[in-house]
């Protein structure tokens, strides 16, 4: 099993910026896809940016320019963060990491408990 523990979120101006960080333990060998998703009250979960073991990177068009997805790994961890900049009121969501053995994120994928990333105007 994969467990995944997000921090860094917070309340931000708008126009700020703020680095989050998810920490996945237990059976990251497993892991070849992570990502981060957001969910805004009322709204469906949409996927902000992913990157698989080999670097390759997914960043949606409504972020893209702005934030950045980044991954660290060790023998018995691995990090991914993401780096958000130029905040906007609209990118208040709570983000949630998530990890899968595929390249698509399905019903088996890992899920973090969330981070609330709160952006005033």
């Amino acid at each position: 099993q994969v467990q995944l523990v997000e921090s860094g979120g917070g309340l931000v101006q708008s126009g700020g910026s703020l680095r989050l960080s998810c920490t996945a333990s237990g059976r990251v060998f497993d892991i070849y896809h992570m990502g981060w998703y957001r969910q805004a009250p009322g709204e469906q979960r949409e996927l902000v940016a992913s990157i698989t073991r080999d670097d390759r990177t997914n960043v949606a068009d409504s972020v893209k320019g702005r934030f950045t997805i980044s991954r660290d790994s060790t023998m018995n961890s691995m990090t991914v963060d993401l780096q958000m900049n130029s905040l906007k009121s609209e990118d208040t969501a709570v983000y949630y990491c998530s990890g899968t053995e595929s390249l698509l994120f399905g019903p088996d994928a890992a899920w973090g408990q969330g981070t609330q990333v709160t952006v005033s105007s």
